[in-house]
């Protein structure tokens, strides 16, 4: 089996939070689509001292790489590569275009994720959601509904930028008339509400509401179910579901990783076989079960984007 290319690439933030994206030059592959600069470790060369290289022979940088990303294993017809996303907050000079691409600092929110080559996109994704993904109880009564959408409005003033409202004792038009009262100061705030599997749901709210979809309905995808601007996460618990999330998805959730009183006859996964099915991921991919908001830096340092989680985050 060929050994899959490592591809670096940098995620260099300025000091309002924009990143640098650089268009693949006419002649390329992927040519008029962009992408996060960077390029192909040489041999025996590590990761850090390899985009070191890339961004001092791309942009006339001298780069100090941060934390890892992401890291995306992806195919592009018969050749494998897998691209590793370093942030970088910090270089001495001013990046500039030494390879006759295009450049642009953009706010990783506002960015199209179509304008970007498909290995790429996982990695705007990964930049632009948060480490803690709160998911609502699964006990609580519809005349609750006042009371969730006043704890709602204040996690998202207090910061709370992505929750999935999951109430399994509510119609689903209930669940609606929850997002949409909530929805005016998620979009002014800049937070995804989800809904958990309601496709129909997500499309008639639109801009703000995206959809968690379940493993049952992954099998049946042959499109994204919904526009670039809504975000599409899914319900994971093995191998094949991570690798149909990865085709349709923006992001997964993978349980259970500890034992969890929701379903405490779960076999937890435990973190090293989290870690292994991350990294062959391509997606970002949260904890769940047994998480607490706590947990989020035990995730990230296996690979994950953070934790999600329903007790310990409310």
């Amino acid at each position: 089996m060929t050994r899959a290319m490592h591809v670096m690439a940098g995620v260099l933030l300025d000091a309002r939070g924009h990143v640098l994206l650089a268009q693949r030059p006419p002649g390329k592959h992927l040519a008029g689509l962009w992408e996060f600069p960077g390029g192909k470790l040489d041999a025996d060369e590590t990761a850090v001292a390899g985009l070191v290289r890339e961004l001092r022979e791309e942009l006339g940088i001298e780069a100090e790489v941060g934390e890892p990303l992401i890291r995306v294993p992806w195919r592009y017809g018969d050749r494998s590569l897998l691209l590793d996303a370093r942030v970088v907050r910090s270089w001495q000079g001013e990046p500039m275009s030494l390879d006759g691409q295009a450049l642009q600092w953009r706010d990783p929110a506002a960015v199209d994720l179509a304008m970007l080559s498909p290995a790429d996109r996982p990695i705007l994704r990964a930049l632009q959601l948060p480490a803690r993904y709160p998911i609502t109880p699964a006990d609580v009564s519809v005349e609750a509904f006042e009371a969730w959408r006043l704890l709602l409005l204040e996690a998202i003033e207090h910061g709370l930028r992505l929750v999935l409202l999951r109430f399994p004792l509510w119609a689903p038009e209930q669940v609606r008339e929850l997002a949409a009262a909530v929805l005016p100061v998620a979009r002014e705030r800049g937070a995804q509400l989800l809904l958990s599997g309601d496709v129909a749901g997500a499309l008639a709210l639109g801009h703000g509401v995206g959809v968690q979809l379940k493993a049952l309905q992954l099998t049946s995808l042959h499109e994204r179910p919904l526009p670039w601007e809504q975000l599409v996460g899914a319900s994971c618990h093995d191998q094949t579901e991570l690798a149909r999330a990865s085709a349709w998805a923006d992001f997964a959730t993978l349980s259970p990783v500890s034992s969890t009183a929701t379903h405490p006859a779960a076999t937890p996964l435990g973190w090293p076989v989290f870690q292994s099915m991350v990294e062959a991921a391509a997606v970002p991919v949260y904890a769940l079960g047994g998480m607490t908001a706590a947990d989020a830096e035990v995730a990230r340092r296996a690979g994950g984007q953070g934790v999600a989680g329903i007790r310990g985050f409310w």
